[in-house]
């Protein structure tokens, strides 16, 4: 009687211990969202579909598993660990009052979740040991080993282990009048024989039974209290973040109200700016590191990687924390300084592909942090890669990134009889070319193919020719919001005038910022990309039946067509079905796992350090076999062609479009 009364009084001081400590940890990381300053134009919608991405993403570990082995072994980790919380809850509650009996009351249900619980809670075990298996042999470099990890696992393994150690022992107690534990461990009541328990005197046993106990309880509430100031923070962050993610594949860069007179700064320049949503995501970060693995600057030895970067800024806001509660703002060191891990190398060696957001098991949106953080180095110190600034200049005067004049814009156009919009106001559709398409030799046989295949179909389609300017994605990208705002509003007042029923883009980077971006200027139009109107037309019967074009073919995915606008089969099929007749080889990295070519983000006008990311994807074309590897953006073409000559290879590039065109020549 007295070690029960002695383990009530101590089991009630240890979990309101350990309960305080930990509201008080979660209040300091809430208060802490709540203090930064950066404004979120977030709003909740769509909660019926919210609810639901919960049980399959976070319930059902959809997101988990799209990396098979680990993504398992994670998915009955957290299955386990899950089964064994209410138990775990009613030893707390029995401790504190021994008299509470949730077998008494619900002897059937009680036994079903019993039965099962021990299952799962042994396959913890087993996901644990592909874990270990992992860091400890194979050892992926994306992968963070360190203390604060096996920690975690050594506290959920000892968690499991004393939870069937408490069964087993539970078996051999007295039962509970009116209830029967026999045949309701089928894991636990193992133990017994491999470990000879029933040879034990009925006090070692019951002294067994609360060993394992405290044990059990202790590992529970020092596990409780460590996750608010650990990696495992996620273990609360996680859901909210995947609830709240962005529910569109489709995503805009954050507007800055550049004309705002009262701002005393753009961009993100300290922690204390990021905004609620942006420390949602810091939290929620699980160090995975699959950001990392699909990287293309990481995974071509760039200082860049995804993981590190949103470490680094909880870190760093964690690090300032007190100032940023106080808003003390003169206290709070920028993000790039002196020893700071994060560089202006490791923001402007981002492409933007956009596949670490892509793979992100919890929603993180990495993206925002880094352009953000581009955007105040280029607005507020001016400081940026030297070799930009000749882009920088010729997008300003010349409104291209290669300073060509504007009035020669539709040059590429003269021996094809294609009209300019103010000669044709009425036509139905508006070929948007890009600066690509208009002065790069190699895009503008690209656009040349279109304008064909758009006359073959006798589309009535019309150009802007020199009251184009470029779309605004290189600057934005680069940070320079200023000069991509200029070019915003310089082609919206031309379409407002024009008002296109359609707008058809060459470009994957020219169809993303008309579609996703301008409308945060008040500008909304009908886009489509060639890749999708070219296919539309075929179905309809708008081009002669095609050629088949012999030889294999692949395809490389364009990030800003793919991961950013989710556009993967229209392509495939008009390659398969309407252009070779012949076998498509898909790449190892295709669709929403393809490898960026290594220009977006502004970096095609940028010198690049390490191993080049475009001559990493030719290898990787190279070794498919292919006679062709086919693209749908003037940028991979590009880039794809540089690789390839890089590495000696005969493989040829061309845009869909140009094997359309041969094809239906």
């Amino acid at each position: 009687m007295n070690y029960t009364i002695l383990k009530s009084v101590v089991v009630s001081v240890l979990l309101i211990a350990a309960f305080g400590a930990f509201f008080v940890r979660v209040r300091h990381l809430f208060r802490l969202m709540q203090a930064v300053t950066g404004k979120s134009e977030f709003t909740v919608d769509r909660i019926g579909q919210r609810i639901k991405t919960l049980f399959t993403d976070v319930l059902g570990q959809s997101n988990v598993r799209r990396t098979p082995m680990i993504g398992w072994a994670h998915t009955l980790i957290f299955f386990g660990f899950l089964a064994i919380q209410p138990h775990s809850l009613e030893l707390m509650l029995k401790g504190v009052c021994p008299y509470v009996d949730v077998a008494r009351y619900l002897p059937n249900l009680y036994s079903g979740y019993l039965y099962i619980a021990d299952i799962l809670a042994f396959l913890v075990l087993i996901g644990f040991g592909y874990a270990l298996y992992r860091r400890l042999l194979i050892r992926p470099k994306h992968l963070t080993l360190g203390m604060d990890a096996n920690l975690i696992i050594l506290f959920t393994c000892l968690i499991v282990v004393t939870f069937h150690f408490i069964n087993a022992f539970q078996l051999l107690l007295p039962s509970e009048e009116g209830f029967h534990f026999a045949g309701l461990f089928p894991v636990s009541s193992r133990l017994i024989p491999l470990l000879n328990l029933t040879a034990l005197a009925p006090d070692q046993i019951k002294w067994g039974y609360e060993i394992c106990y405290w044990l059990h309880i202790g590992t529970i509430l020092g596990f409780l209290m460590y996750i608010p100031g650990s990696k495992h923070l996620h273990l609360l962050a996680a859901a909210p973040n995947v609830f709240l993610k962005p529910m569109d594949r489709q995503k805009a860069i954050v507007k800055t109200d550049i004309e705002d007179e009262d701002a005393e700064t753009f961009g993100l320049g300290n922690v204390s700016e990021l905004n609620w949503k942006n420390v949602l995501n810091l939290y929620a970060c699980t160090e995975c590191g699959r950001c990392e693995e699909q990287c293309p600057a990481a995974g071509t030895g760039k200082p860049l990687s995804p993981k590190a970067v949103i470490h680094d800024f909880k870190v760093d806001l964690l690090d300032q924390a007190d100032a940023v509660l106080a808003e003390k703002s003169a206290e709070i060191l920028p993000i790039v300084r002196d020893g700071s891990p994060v560089t202006g190398d490791v923001l402007f060696a981002c492409t933007t592909c956009r596949a670490c957001e892509n793979i992100c098991p919890v929603n993180i949106e990495h993206l925002d942090l880094i352009i953000e953080a581009r955007k105040h180095r280029v607005l507020m110190e001016a400081d940026f890669p030297p070799e930009i600034q000749e882009t920088f200049t010729n997008l300003e005067n010349q409104f291209n990134p290669w300073g060509f004049s504007s009035d020669t814009r539709a040059d590429w156009a003269k021996e094809l009889d294609v009209p300019l919009m103010m000669d044709a106001p009425q036509a139905e559709l508006l070929y948007f070319v890009g600066c690509s398409g208009s002065f790069d030799d190699r895009g503008k046989k690209v656009a040349q193919s279109i304008a064909k295949l758009l006359k073959r179909a006798d589309v009535n389609f019309a150009i802007l020719g020199p009251e184009e300017a470029c779309n605004g994605d290189i600057a934005r990208r680069a940070g320079n919001e200023y000069i991509a705002q200029m070019l915003i509003r310089q082609n919206v007042e031309v379409l407002d005038q024009y008002k296109p029923r359609k707008i058809l883009a060459g470009c994957p980077h020219c169809y993303n910022s008309l579609k996703v971006e301008f409308p945060q200027f008040g500008a909304h139009y009908d886009v489509v990309h060639h890749s999708q109107f070219l296919f539309d037309l075929i179905r309809r019967g708008r081009l002669p039946a095609a050629q088949k074009i012999g030889g294999t073919l692949t395809f490389h995915d364009s990030c800003y067509l793919g991961r950013w606008n989710d556009i993967y089969e229209e392509p495939r099929i008009l390659l398969e079905n309407t252009v070779t007749g012949a076998r498509l080889t898909e790449l190892p990295r295709s669709k929403s796992k393809g490898f960026c070519c290594g220009a977006g983000g502004g970096r095609m006008f940028m010198e690049e350090t390490g191993d080049y990311i475009n001559v990493d994807r030719a290898k990787e074309v190279a070794a498919s076999g292919a006679d062709t590897v086919a693209a749908a953006c003037p940028f991979c073409i590009t880039m794809l062609r540089d690789g390839l000559l890089e590495i000696k290879s005969e493989t040829q590039v061309k845009d869909i479009a140009e094997l359309l065109d041969e094809a239906t020549a």
